[in-house]
């Protein structure tokens, strides 16, 4: 599946895509908002130049695509002649649960004791002030995911026979381009290259464990088949987003919305998810921190994954993916 040609595809004078050719090896590339592409291998002079490779100089990087993107005798080719991958091979994916603050209040309330008759308002307020109390004192949640799940934007997501409550989880992505270990939450975003999409699937069924239940959460088996993570379909480069902190993401399946919020009603905002997250791992060029999913999921709507649903993400200025779920017994 190819991207649709539109007349602004992102924020900014460019964003970074992995394309390949027909029968040709994927390549890092520059692509500017009218649609058109610059093979980064030629204007960079190296042949096994990856996004990695950009992305491990990218304070140095960074000034020569900004020029190169302006340049009018720089060789581009068409979007549409071109695969659309994910933009990038992960070393490390960090995952990140209970962020968004409306969608905690309404898991809250939904789950409320059987002896709890107290009117929604009023469990509607204790669930804020929790969210509020959380946010202040309290540290984000997160996990690791594999880089195997990491699949195109608009590549087919295979549903694995097993998974019998496959959902959707739109999330902002962090795209790290500096190494970082331990730095202040005021430190953070220098370390982030740029922003993109990833729709983290988990298969509602397998979160807990049946057999261990006291265990705690299973996110190995439950968000990391292969295709599990849709990436991209571009980098936008930090530079070009004003506010990470508003941006609007939005989800469709088969056309009609599922969810539709903005990264304002993040408990924890971008920053200090990639502080946090530093404090233990070292983040390396390349890694993704992803800032969790709004309301909306389909445990929701009452209403999970089945073979032939399309999924239509978008969030502000970083463009749009479209994937399409294939049963993995009918592929």
């Amino acid at each position: 599946m190819k991207p649709e040609a539109a007349s602004a595809l992102f924020a900014g004078p460019f964003a970074l895509a992995t394309l390949s050719a027909p029968e040709g090896s994927a390549f890092p590339a520059l692509v500017t908002p009218d649609a058109r592409v610059t093979d980064l291998r030629s204007a960079f002079e190296d042949t096994g130049l990856s996004m990695r490779g950009l992305l491990d100089d990218w304070d140095a990087v960074a000034p020569r695509l900004a020029a190169l993107a302006v340049d009018d005798a720089a060789a581009r080719r068409p979007l549409a002649e071109f695969r659309v991958h994910a933009p990038v091979e992960p070393r490390q994916v960090f995952q990140s649960g209970a962020n968004y603050r409306q969608h905690v209040i309404d898991l809250h309330v939904a789950h409320r004791a059987p002896d709890d008759d107290r009117p929604e308002e009023e469990r509607r307020a204790e669930a804020a002030e929790i969210m509020d109390r959380r946010a202040a004192e309290d540290l984000p949640y997160v996990f690791i995911g594999l880089p195997s799940a990491v699949t195109g934007p608009y590549d087919d997501v295979v549903l694995p026979a097993w998974a019998e409550k496959p959902d959707w989880e739109l999330e902002l992505a962090a795209v790290i381009g500096r190494p970082a270990h331990r730095v202040s939450v005021e430190e953070a975003l220098d370390h982030v290259a740029g922003y993109t999409i990833a729709n983290d699937l988990t298969d509602r069924a397998t979160v807990f464990r049946r057999d261990m239940p006291q265990i705690g959460t299973d996110w190995l088996r439950s968000k990391n088949a292969p295709g599990f993570t849709p990436l991209g379909p571009w980098i936008v480069p930090a530079a070009s987003i004003a506010d990470p902190g508003d941006l609007r993401l939005t989800l469709r399946l088969n056309g009609e919305t599922m969810q539709d919020e903005s990264t304002k009603d993040m408990i924890f905002n971008v920053a200090r998810m990639v502080s946090h997250v530093s404090q233990t791992a070292r983040l390396r060029p390349g890694d993704l921190v992803l800032t969790g999913s709004p309301a909306g999921n389909g445990m929701h709507w009452g209403r999970l994954l089945r073979d032939g649903d399309v999924m239509d993400a978008s969030i502000t200025g970083l463009g749009a993916q479209r994937t399409r779920c294939v049963a993995e017994a009918a592929r």
